[in-house]
C-alpha cells in the first residue's frame, strides 16, 4: 500500500512537472509571436491554454483524491497541499502567456512593441521561460539550492519590469499613449508570470523543510 501511495505522489509531482514544462513552451511561443507579429504562434497559445486548464483540474482531482482516500500526515500532507496550490500557480503562469498572445493577435498584423524596445521583451521571456523549466526542475528533484536561484532569477525579471517604467517615463519617448499602455500590461504579465514560478519553487520549500519562505504576493 505504501508504495502505491508514493507511486501516486511521484506521478502527481512528474504531471506538475510537466505542466512547469507546458507554460514554458507556452512563453516562449508567446514571446515569439510578440516580437515577430507572428499571429500563427499566437494562436497555438490561445489554442493550448485549455490543455493547461484540464492538467490543473486533473491534477487537483488526483491530489482531493489523496486527500480523502489516504489521510497523509506530515510531508506528505504538505506534498499534497502543496500541490493543489502549485497546481493553480503554474495554471496562472499559462494565463498569462495567453494574455501575451492575445496582445500579439490584437494588433497583427502591427507590431506591439517599439523596434528599441523588442530586445527588453526578449530578455524576459527567456528569463521566464527558464524560471518555469527551473520551477519544474524543482518539482521533480526536491533541490533547495535550485529552488534558491528562482530567486535570483526573479531579482532579474524585476529590474527589467522597473526598467521598463524609465523607458516610458523619459522624456525622449515618443511612440505615443496606445504603446505605452501596452508595454506597461505586457511587463506586468512578465513580471506576475515569473512571481508564480517563484511561488511554486517556495512551496517545494515547504514541503521539504516544513517551513513557507518569506511572503510572496501572488
Amino acid at each position: 500500500m505504501r508504495d502505491a501511495y508514493q507511486e501516486q505522489l511521484d506521478n502527481l509531482a512528474d504531471e506538475l512537472a510537466g505542466m512547469c514544462d507546458q507554460v514554458a513552451d507556452a512563453m516562449a511561443k508567446a514571446t515569439a509571436s510578440l516580437l515577430e507579429s507572428d499571429l500563427q504562434l499566437a494562436e497555438e497559445v490561445i489554442t493550448s491554454d485549455i490543455r493547461i486548464d484540464e492538467l490543473r483540474a486533473n491534477a487537483e482531482e488526483k491530489a482531493f483524491a489523496l486527500l480523502a482516500l489516504q489521510a497523509p500526515v506530515a510531508t506528505d500532507l504538505r506534498t499534497v497541499v502543496s500541490a493543489i496550490h502549485g497546481a493553480g500557480d503554474i495554471e496562472r503562469m499559462g494565463d498569462l502567456a495567453l494574455h501575451v498572445a492575445q496582445a500579439a493577435r490584437r494588433r497583427h498584423p502591427q507590431p506591439v512593441l517599439p523596434a528599441e524596445i523588442g530586445p527588453y521583451f526578449a530578455e524576459m521571456g527567456r528569463v521566464g521561460v527558464q524560471l518555469a523549466h527551473k520551477a519544474g526542475e524543482v518539482i521533480r528533484t526536491r533541490d533547495l539550492g535550485r529552488a534558491e536561484e528562482l530567486e535570483r532569477d526573479d531579482d532579474a525579471m524585476d529590474d527589467l519590469h522597473r526598467h521598463m517604467f524609465t523607458v516610458l517615463m523619459d522624456p525622449a519617448w515618443t511612440h505615443g499613449v496606445g504603446p505605452a499602455v501596452d508595454i506597461t500590461l505586457l511587463a506586468r504579465f512578465y513580471e506576475r508570470y515569473a512571481d508564480h514560478a517563484v511561488a511554486v519553487a517556495r512551496r517545494i520549500v515547504y514541503v521539504v523543510t516544513g517551513r513557507m519562505p518569506g511572503p510572496l504576493a501572488v
